[in-house]
């Protein structure tokens, strides 16, 4: 049965009403009419509605949820061992009211009792320690249970779920061409898919048969589309994609039992909301849901309720400000000045590299535009630095040939639009620059997370002017609420989006007092303790916390 797109379900459920009204339907024949009406109205696909339809094609095998135990040594730890060991990893595990307690966590790959094949690609790659999210989360998805995991890109939480993935598709009858995925993965970027499908073929390397495809925008849809119907185990996709080959009928959910929401903070951020949930409601009614999220707002805690049943949820350190080990520096110049500075600080942090002996840092340089990116980067080279330029305007070989050589450090400066702020996991960046500010507290915060990750310490500079003085502002706030211990201050989602429509009413306001103060002349300007930071004087030069970090 293939996938009916939202706006064809009222036609699809009239026209099958109108044949079945003409025609006598015993109560134990399947009818397929009955069965297009029945999954025109439920908008679901259900196991019993693709098993009506076996004149079209073949029954749809069962799911197959096999019961797993760790080692002997990690089943005797009594529940004081338990806790010793989350306290050591600094996890924190929590379950619902009326759920058997979470699995323990196991610090040895050996102790999972992993397929042989998983364990020789484990080998393979100098695996030796799980880390903390790894000997918690794994064995909670090993074990069945759905899960709600917060962790930093960079903790890794993503051989936490791929590998038992791939054990999970290891125990389901095989799949033959035309059927849909075992195991799906969302992810928000054709960069994070791209990380994610290579840890997924590191890990199943040694087996032959297991296939994965990986299915984003800006690649060739029609060998996706190949890829797809001759079946494959694993799809890691971008929403919007994978819904566009669902709707052309080039794959199925039918025998998905598997589901990872990765990054799914951010995927909810970039407005693909609609598309996980169109996803999440027409699972079979039979499978196992992982989410992770690098920070918890209150959408994320939504769609948990919703799609995820009796979840584990599982927290490695603290999660709430995606900037706790990020310095930052605002630095006031004119607009004419931004280049120039900009020029000036890299030569001078590549001058210092040079005298102590030590590599120059990996950068990423945030700018408004494609065409500025272009002009900064060829900046950058004319002045002996190595920079390469990244935005929307490259293809998608010229944007993974500018990563790559990222990543491999023989390029050292990433010049990018806002292409790069979300989803991008590098290793080792140790400075964001904002040579442009966006437009709002919530891609600051965005941006600036791409430093300071898996428990390194990183520096975020931003250039600004007159014209960004409402953000400075609130980032000024931010800093100081983050000093008094409010871990909101660095709010993303639908949090953020309100915070920064109370700072801009709160800004207008106190505006229009200091107008009054001027038109009254010595009038006095009565005004709350709230709105003073928002006209302080701003002709500082270099601003911020430069010199220390905070703590949530």
């Amino acid at each position: 049965m293939s996938y009916v797109p939202p706006h064809l379900r009222n036609s699809a459920s009239s026209a099958a009403a109108a044949t079945t009204t003409t025609t006598t339907i015993r109560t134990s024949s399947i009818n397929l009419d009955t069965d297009r009406t029945k999954l025109s109205n439920s908008s679901s696909f259900s196991n019993a509605s693709r098993r009506s339809s076996s004149s079209l094609r073949l029954a749809v095998p069962d799911p197959v949820f096999p019961p797993w135990k760790p080692s002997e040594r990690v089943l005797r730890m009594n529940p004081e061992q338990i806790e010793d060991v989350r306290l050591r990893l600094n996890v924190d595990v929590t379950v619902t009211l009326d759920s058997p307690p979470a699995p323990a966590p196991v610090e040895s790959f050996t102790d999972m009792c992993l397929h042989t094949s998983i364990m020789k690609d484990i080998a393979f790659h100098e695996y030796t320690t799980p880390t903390s999210i790894q000997a918690q989360a794994m064995p909670v998805a090993l074990s069945g249970r759905d899960m709600l995991g917060c962790a930093e890109t960079g903790s890794g939480k993503t051989a936490a779920f791929a590998i038992p993935m791939i054990e999970h598709c290891l125990a389901q009858p095989p799949v033959r061409r035309g059927d849909g995925p075992l195991a799906l993965v969302l992810a928000p970027t054709r960069e994070l898919a791209q990380q994610i499908e290579k840890e997924v073929k590191a890990f199943s390397r040694s087996l032959e048969s297991f296939k994965t495809a990986i299915v984003v925008g800006g690649t060739n849809i029609a060998e996706q589309r190949s890829e797809l119907k001759a079946g494959v185990d694993v799809v890691v996709a971008t929403p919007g994609r994978f819904i566009d080959h669902l709707q052309q009928g080039n794959t199925s959910l039918s025998r998905i039992s598997f589901v990872v929401l990765d990054e799914a903070d951010r995927m909810l951020d970039m407005g693909f909301e609609p598309q996980i949930r169109e996803v999440m409601r027409n699972l079979p009614e039979k499978h196992q849901t992982l989410l992770f999220s690098a920070t918890m707002p209150m959408e994320i805690e939504t769609l948990a309720q919703e799609y995820l049943t009796n979840p584990v949820q599982v927290k490695v350190g603290k999660v709430s400000s995606p900037t706790a080990n990020v310095s930052q520096i605002l630095n006031k110049v004119s607009a004419s000045e931004k280049i120039d500075g900009l020029l000036a600080l890299l030569v001078e942090e590549a001058s210092q590299a040079e005298r102590s002996g030590h590599p120059f840092r990996l950068t990423i340089v945030f700018v408004e535009r494609k065409t500025r990116c272009d002009e900064v980067a060829e900046a950058l080279v004319a002045q002996g630095l190595h920079a390469v330029a990244l935005h929307g305007g490259r293809s998608q070989s010229e944007r993974e040939a500018a990563l790559h050589d990222f990543r491999n450090g023989s390029t050292k400066i990433l010049v990018a639009t806002d292409v790069a702020s979300r989803g991008l996991d590098v290793t080792g960046v140790a400075h964001v620059i904002n040579l442009d500010l966006p437009k709002t507290m919530e891609d600051y915060v965005h941006r600036i997370g791409r430093t300071g990750r898996a428990g390194s310490m990183g520096q975020a500079t931003s250039f600004y002017t007159d014209y960004d003085m409402l953000l400075v502002a609130q980032i000024k706030k931010a800093i100081a609420d983050v000093e008094s211990g409010n871990p909101m201050a660095y709010a993303t989602g639908k949090v953020a989006r309100r915070k920064e429509r109370e700072a801009a009413a709160a800004l207008k306001e106190a505006r229009t007092c200091v107008s009054k103060l001027s038109v009254n002349g010595s009038t006095a300007l009565t005004m709350e303790d709230k709105y003073k930071f928002m006209i302080a004087a701003s002709d500082t030069k270099r601003e911020g916390a430069a010199d220390s970090a905070w703590d949530d």
